[in-house]
């Protein structure tokens, strides 16, 4: 069974777990910060009881900033990504936001073409953004509000 539940600090090993296990973006300090930033909800994508994929953002006024987003690698290309994309919108457009913003590695052509797939148009570059010197795209995605 699939579901999506908030996640909250006291699973913060859980979260630091999966990405160690894929894309090794934050330390457990800045896994730390992540929970006390105001604004920040964390939600797990699981199936029973395993968390396959993770997506923090963030509120800041009108705008939500995906500040990571990942599902498991055994679990890609088999919508699970997706469904966790398409609560995300949702929720985004119950809270009356009016965009949603990201950033990607340019040479991440599967997450890019991942993102345009839901209609995030990119909308700027931050040049040498990544420890690997790569740049980072800055895509956007405009809600529609109800």
């Amino acid at each position: 069974m699939i579901s999506i539940k908030q996640i909250y600090e006291k699973d913060i090993d859980l979260c630091f777990k999966l990405d160690s296990n894929t894309i090794s973006l934050w330390s457990k300090k800045q896994w730390a910060n992540e929970f006390k930033k105001e604004g920040t909800k964390i939600f797990g994508l699981l199936i029973t009881n395993l968390v396959i994929g993770i997506c923090v953002f963030q509120v800041v006024l009108d705008e939500a900033q995906i500040n990571y987003f990942v599902v498991s690698e055994k679990f890609r290309k088999k919508g699970y990504g997706s469904y966790l994309m398409s609560y995300l919108i949702k929720k985004c457009e119950k809270l009356n936001l009016k965009k949603i913003l990201l950033e990607v590695s340019q040479g991440n052509l599967t997450a890019e073409r991942f993102y345009n797939r839901f209609d995030f148009s990119t909308v700027g570059i931050r040049k040498n953004y990544y420890k690997d010197g790569s740049h980072a795209l800055l895509k956007e995605k405009k809600l529609t509000t109800k």
